[in-house]
């Protein structure tokens, strides 16, 4: 008993701490990174400003720092972004204002955190997306179009064009025996398309037409690699618990808590991030005037990653549209090097394979691009010709940047282009609103069901009183400690698990009445009490939480957040009930040898029955 209030306590305080206004340094580009350099940076930066402030922290990936009032925090953004960002227009860290926990350092360290608190209680921002599923078909066909044109070059097999027409993908020959040779080839190469002989202008032709089950995959695919996109781009506005879900067949649910700034959100989730490959110019006259700053017609300045400027062509040899995967490992010609392992699609592969071939001694760019500025992730010398579609970026990076590279080149990049059909910003008023109201119910509800449990079984009531408290203090604890997001459906899922917990109460309390008018001596009964009750109370909890099993498998959204409170709920009030209150009773009656009578509210004892007492 005394251990399960010692957590409970621990793990609910941080939740009576309250928010404070803080701003958070995060990274803009995937190859600037936050470090405790950076924090140290930002703690001088405030110092010369003069701006106190309440702790100053490197959190994985992010700098939070922590201050008395919204005012400093206003004044102290504006001195870190004029520190960190020497150029606004491209910024390589983003300033962003959040909200962090006031809980003590000591808390902090015992990993006791506050709830998470979800759109509706700490406001923010909304937005429903729109996929454009056409694009994205449309895309996928582009890429198939490709791959069936390499397909029949390297089959030898001759054909009067490849078009893509309303109907699918259009190939005239101007045989049959051709014709028939290469419907063969592509239902076998190519399946996801469906293969049909027809007469275009009297010409034999072949007409390739997505599979339904493919074009579900392309656009579950889009749906699924967009989702992904996004948690990638809101993690830099430290949001802490986004929601970012599927709502239907082509739609994305956004909700950032704690988030006010609608047009910095927009700007982070409108975020790409691509490849680009492209040729360096090393000669003579090209490091002439690179070395007095100017770029010469058909060149660019780049900065490569860890090193000087160079000068590119502008034009651009290969992009990640022909990207089809990215991998971190490790060098393979020296094993203790990080890189990231691309994989082309069959344009890109023969593109590259040209390029290699043509280019033999020369510098190959390899560009990041983001926020429309680029950045040389590295810049290899080609050796030898790379057939395959199989490319290593690798050198001046570490374990993590290439991990982070391929992440973001496998998911920077949105598969089909999105539209914001709606649009919400919840102010933090009506968040705390919501929180006063959630809290006036659950207290109101909770003093309700006091008042009555210690007035119709008096002393037996306080202990269930005692009971239900503690099943609170320990949902808030679990909560927390979890990490939970609590919603407006969550306060009332505790609410009702206050009713649920109670009923388990009333269970036992009746039970002892029961056997005390049976005769029961006290000591007796009130063993026998909880012990025949346990059954009942464990039947009942558990129906109770298949239901809540089933709404946390089947449901999203606002029933979800409802079924973990609810199913949480369930577990603690068995606990607290059965347990916690038996253990109250025993302390408090155990002791007494000559026990006359329980003071357990108000008993009708037949006449034959003993005088065991009420």
């Amino acid at each position: 008993m005394a251990l399960a209030l010692t957590f409970g306590l621990l793990y609910t305080l941080p939740n009576f701490f309250g928010e404070a206004p803080a701003v958070q340094v995060s990274s803009a580009k995937s190859t600037v990174k936050v470090d405790q350099e950076i924090a140290q940076r930002v703690d001088r930066a405030l110092q010369i400003a003069g701006i106190d402030n309440n702790g100053l922290a490197f959190e994985g990936s992010s700098v939070r720092v922590r201050f008395a009032d919204t005012d400093t925090q206003l004044k102290a953004k504006d001195a870190i972004e004029k520190a960190l960002n020497a150029d606004p227009q491209d910024p390589r860290y983003i300033v962003a204002l959040n909200l962090v926990s006031s809980s003590p350092n000591w808390l902090s360290a015992m990993r006791a955190l506050p709830m998470y608190l979800g759109l509706d209680l700490r406001g923010g921002v909304h937005f429903l997306l729109q996929v454009d599923m056409p694009a994205a078909l449309s895309k996928r066909m582009d890429v198939l179009v490709t791959d069936t044109r390499t397909l029949l070059r390297d089959k030898n097999l001759r054909h009067a064009g490849i078009s893509r027409g309303a109907q699918g993908i259009e190939i005239r020959f101007r045989e049959q025996e051709t014709r028939q040779k290469s419907r063969e080839v592509l239902n076998a190469q190519i399946p996801d398309l469906n293969w049909v002989e027809v007469a275009i202008g009297g010409e034999p032709a072949l007409v390739g037409t997505m599979r339904p089950e493919m074009e579900k995959r392309v656009r579950d695919y889009a749906v699924k690699q967009n989702i992904t996109t996004l948690s990638n781009r809101v993690n830099e506005l430290g949001v802490a618990e986004p929601v970012i879900q599927q709502q239907g067949p082509e739609r994305i649910v956004v909700q950032l808590p704690g988030v006010q700034d609608t047009a910095k959100a927009k700007d982070i989730l409108g975020r790409t991030a691509t490849l680009e490959i492209r040729m360096v110019d090393d000669s003579l006259e090209a490091l002439n005037a690179l070395a007095s700053g100017r770029a010469p017609a058909g060149l660019e300045i780049f900065t490569e990653r860890g090193g000087g400027p160079l000068l590119l062509r502008r034009e651009v040899l290969l992009t990640g549209e022909n990207l089809t995967d990215a991998q971190a490992g490790f060098d393979s010609q020296n094993p203790s090097e990080p890189a990231v392992h691309l994989t082309l699609d069959a344009k890109g592969a023969r593109v590259f394979r040209d390029i290699t071939r043509e280019n033999i001694g020369k510098r190959m760019a390899i560009v990041l691009v983001e926020k429309g500025r680029g950045e040389v992730v590295t810049a290899p010398v080609i050796r030898s010709e790379i057939p395959g579609g199989r490319v290593q970026i690798s050198g001046r990076m570490t374990t993590t940047e290439a991990a982070d590279t391929a992440l973001l080149l496998r998911a920077g990049s949105l598969a089909a282009p999105m539209e914001i059909i709606e649009e919400r910003t919840i102010g933090p008023s009506l968040g705390a609103d919501n929180i006063q109201k959630g809290f006036n119910s659950t207290l109101y509800g909770f003093i309700a069901v006091a008042v009555f449990m210690i007035a119709y079984y008096m002393l037996f009531g306080v202990f269930s009183v005692a009971a239900l408290s503690v099943n609170l203090l320990l949902l808030f604890a679990i909560l927390s400690l979890l990490q939970a997001t609590l919603t407006l459906p969550g306060i009332a899922a505790i609410a009702l698990t206050l009713g649920m917990a109670v009923d388990a109460n009333v269970l036992i309390n009746e039970r002892v009445r029961e056997e005390l008018r049976g005769g029961a001596s006290p000591q007796t009964a009130i063993q026998q009490g909880y012990d025949r009750a346990w059954a009942t109370i464990l039947d009942s909890n558990i129906t109770t939480l298949i239901a809540g099993v089933a709404l946390l498998v089947f449901g999203s959204g606002p029933v979800r957040g409802f079924a973990v409170v609810h199913c949480l709920g369930i577990m603690t009030s068995i606990f607290s009930a059965v347990f916690f209150s038996r253990g109250l009773v025993n302390l408090w009656y155990g002791g007494k040898k000559k026990l006359a009578k329980l003071s357990v509210g108000q008993i009708w004892i037949p006449p034959t029955a003993g005088k065991s007492g009420s």
